[in-house]
């Protein structure tokens, strides 16, 4: 049989079984996304590889703003800055959102309105509760936080005027404004456990720590291990708090790898250097996950 034959009777088949009405469907959405994710990300890796301001013409520079980024004693600041906002984040912020899903699963009655309660901070717009939060983090005495301090015998602390106090606030701040979505993450994910293993539990004489470690966990584990990975790539691109709040002071202590990007592209005005490094992150970042997807694939099984 011709191969003409053989395409054109593919193609017969496929028109026949809805092919061309499911691409239909489907380009719109293919382009958009492509528009809107997949360009901007070829147009960035391009932009890697020139000397551009976005007004002048672009030059070709190959790996030189690699070289000029790797060279910048700033990015291991920002890099540490980064690695340890992001362990604080772990220790302080990821379990309070898993502490506080298992304690609003607890509350039979009253659930709905424990929800509602935990999801409220993230109702405020981000710049508003940064700028909230700066005004708690007044240093003098007469500040809120340090007058609480004051009570117990304690302070004033510097807060956010001090290096080595500004990092732990930004990241309780942080926490504070993004437990809401993930505990409601969590609450949902509690509503899919069988009633039936905590009635049992409950008639085995198992109270709550031995229903939460035998049976509430252990059900969590597939969308903790998730969580956990999504809190780690979002902590790495931590922006807004550090730049309103602190500016990356005092003394550097807070600035952050997108601080650096965004200094790179809108202050110093070299684009090129910016996509080089969001480049970098964007590796880093991928080959993480890649590496944490495959060192726990045995765990979400197990």
């Amino acid at each position: 049989m011709p191969r003409s034959d053989t395409l054109q009777g593919a193609m017969t088949r496929w028109v026949r079984h809805g092919g061309a009405g499911k691409l239909l469907f489907t380009a719109p959405l293919l382009i958009v996304f492509g528009l809107f994710a997949w360009w901007p990300i070829l147009r960035s890796l391009v932009l890697s590889f020139q000397r551009t301001n976005l007004v002048a013409d672009p030059a070709w520079v190959g790996l030189r703003n690699f070289s000029r980024v790797l060279a910048d004693p700033l990015l291991v600041t920002a890099a540490w800055n980064t690695a340890w906002f992001t362990l604080l984040a772990l220790v302080i912020g990821f379990p309070v959102p898993v502490l506080l899903a298992v304690f609003v699963g607890e509350l039979r009655r009253t659930r709905t309105i424990a929800s509602v309660l935990v999801y409220i901070p993230i109702i405020i717009p981000p710049v508003v509760a940064v700028l909230l939060w700066k005004q708690l983090y007044d240093p003098s005495e007469h500040g809120l936080l340090n007058t609480v301090a004051g009570w117990a015998g304690l302070g004033p602390f510097p807060w956010l005027q001090g290096a080595e106090t500004a990092m732990p606030s930004i990241v309780v701040q942080a926490t504070w404004a993004g437990f809401g979505t993930t505990t409601i993450i969590y609450v949902a994910a509690l509503m899919s456990v069988p009633p039936e293993l905590y009635e049992a539990a409950e008639l085995d004489g198992a109270g709550v720590l031995r229903r939460v470690w035998h049976i509430t966990l252990p059900q969590l584990r597939s969308v903790i291990l998730l969580m956990l990975i999504l809190q780690v790539i979002g902590t790495f691109q931590v922006f807004t708090e550090p730049y309103v709040m602190t500016g990356g002071g005092p003394d550097n202590s807070t600035i952050t790898l997108l601080m650096l990007i965004f200094k790179y592209a809108f202050v110093v005005g070299d684009f090129g250097k910016a996509t080089a490094l969001s480049l970098m992150l964007a590796v880093f970042l991928t080959a993480l996950s890649a590496v944490y997807l495959r060192a726990t694939r045995g765990w979400k099984r197990s």
